[in-house]
């Protein structure tokens, strides 16, 4: 796994390694990571350059990073795993991005209040076929947690049922993976 395009190109991120199975981590293929950022600079107006960005069911962190690589000021990584902690550290490590990350132990879906501002971009990579997406999109909405208009990327195994509040701007299916662009709109 590595960083795929930006001013971090081919970097080399922290290994997943094996014999963890109840870790549950499933990272983003390079190659789905990159038809994303390519189908949100090239067709939803670049909403990377300037992001604050949201990663949640954050795994490694390599969607969060890729997004730092790629021009957003600042990331927040949220997931509640100990080894999904300790990648995402090692990672932040590795890319020196330690003054532009903020890593949250916690549940997606248990965010509660958001004390900052608002995120404009937010990555959601939720195991899937468990209703998690779902949940943690409640909680970010319910917590305050995203700026008006906000983009929301999220990964499922099948195409997900849109939350109330959130529109749905595109949708694409990689391999065994859906990726959906919804759009906030409460």
């Amino acid at each position: 796994m590595r960083i795929i395009g930006g001013n971090r190109r081919g970097l080399k991120l922290a290994e997943v390694g094996e014999g963890d199975a109840a870790a549950h981590l499933r990272p983003t293929s390079d190659r789905v990571r990159e038809a994303i950022f390519n189908l949100l600079i090239n067709a939803h107006g670049n909403p990377v350059t300037g992001a604050r960005v949201l990663d949640l069911f954050a795994g490694t962190g390599a969607l969060g990073l890729e997004a730092l690589s790629r021009g957003a000021l600042q990331a927040t990584f949220v997931d509640d795993g100990a080894k999904a902690l300790a990648l995402i550290r090692a990672n932040i490590a590795r890319m020196r991005a330690e003054g532009e990350t903020r890593v949250i132990r916690q549940d997606a879906r248990r965010l509660g209040p958001n004390a900052g501002a608002g995120y404009g971009l937010v990555f959601l990579d939720p195991p899937y076929g468990k209703g998690l997406g779902e949940a943690a999109l409640a909680a970010v909405l319910a917590g305050g947690w995203l700026s008006p208009g906000a983009m929301v990327v999220w990964e499922e195994g099948a195409a997900p049922a849109v939350p109330e509040g959130f529109s749905v701007t595109d949708q694409r299916k990689y391999g065994d993976t859906v990726v959906t662009l919804l759009e906030a709109t409460a």
